[in-house]
């Protein structure tokens, strides 16, 4: 009982009249999750069972699916469970777990996003080399750094963020991310530090990068035949369509601690679903639609279950 009385509750106050649409909230969001799961799901088994598909860049896809789906469980069930509470409430060392990986896994999307362009232009640029420089090791150790990057990252801002005292215990959020920062009597040094390090480290470098790479790959394409422009453009198009995505989301993540004050709740509150809500759910549908062996296997995939 004494451990549960030291436990430090922090109130989350981005809610908009959840007391009277708790249930409409509840049916929409536990939907957006089903479809979460349900889709990205769909397409990261069609990769592992089909070995057609066991190549770098559908590894990779698969890898940016699993973040979605793992990012979206650190949000989706406490945000369920809070529609459906009198009080939304989160204890500190969970809204620090909360934290932790929702941007461990969103930030390796951009570090996942560059390892995919480098892919693409070895395909399109240097194909005589491609099954020698992209090699099965080669793929699982991107991907594995990426996780392992981004994690070390957040683990040592969480770390820092634990040992600052808090003076505020009303977060302007629905979940636990950037605005944790407002809670702090005073944000140290090391923490503005480090955030911009881990900034520039899993955000600005991946991004120039993969603009570097596809400038690259666009200079050679325009320069190549008519088919190799268009194979480039079927399989670098989602890449790109993607990109835009998550760095809208990112831009939004980082402007919203230093607006906040400045934009009204409702309208932060219909932002902030943004984050976690269309997203996820962008990815298996750019990547379904787009690639074309993905989307010839979920034809194959649903027109079996209407024949059953």
């Amino acid at each position: 009982m004494d451990d549960e009385l030291n436990v430090t509750y922090v109130t989350l106050d981005g809610h908009v009249e959840v007391h009277k649409y708790r249930f409409l909230y509840f049916v929409v969001m536990f939907t957006a999750y089903i479809l979460i799961i349900c889709s990205n799901s769909t397409i990261i088994c069609l990769i592992c069972t089909h070995k057609n598909l066991h190549e770098p860049m559908y590894i990779f896809i698969a890898a940016l699916l699993v973040n979605s789906v793992v990012f979206s469980t650190a949000v989706y069930p406490k945000l369920l469970i809070d529609f459906l509470s009198d009080k939304q409430i989160i204890s500190v060392p969970a809204c620090l777990c909360q934290f932790f990986i929702y941007y461990t896994f969103a930030a390796s999307e951009f570090l996942l996003l560059a390892a995919m362009s480098y892919d693409r232009y070895v395909s399109i640029c240097k194909p005589l080399q491609y099954t020698t420089i992209m090699t099965t090791t080669t793929v699982c150790i991107s991907v594995t750094l990426a996780w392992f990057i981004s994690a070390c990252h957040f683990l040592v801002s969480v770390l820092l963020n634990a040992n600052n005292k808090l003076c505020h215990f009303i977060l302007s959020g629905i979940f636990c991310n950037n605005t944790m920062y407002s809670l702090h009597c005073v944000t140290s040094i090391e923490v503005h530090v480090f955030g911009v390090i881990a900034l520039i480290n899993t955000v600005f470098l991946p991004s120039l990068f993969i603009i570097f790479t596809y400038t690259r790959i666009l200079i050679i394409t325009y320069r190549s035949s008519k088919e190799v422009r268009k194979k480039a453009a079927q399989t670098c198009l989602p890449h790109l369509i993607v990109l835009v995505s998550t760095l809208l989301l990112g831009f939004y993540d980082v402007i919203i601690v230093r607006v906040e004050s400045e934009i009204p709740k409702t309208v932060r509150f219909i932002m902030t679903l943004q984050t976690f809500l269309y997203h996820p759910l962008f990815n298996p549908i750019i990547y379904g639609l787009k690639m074309k062996e993905i989307s010839k296997h979920l034809k194959r995939l649903f027109s079996q279950d209407k024949l059953n």
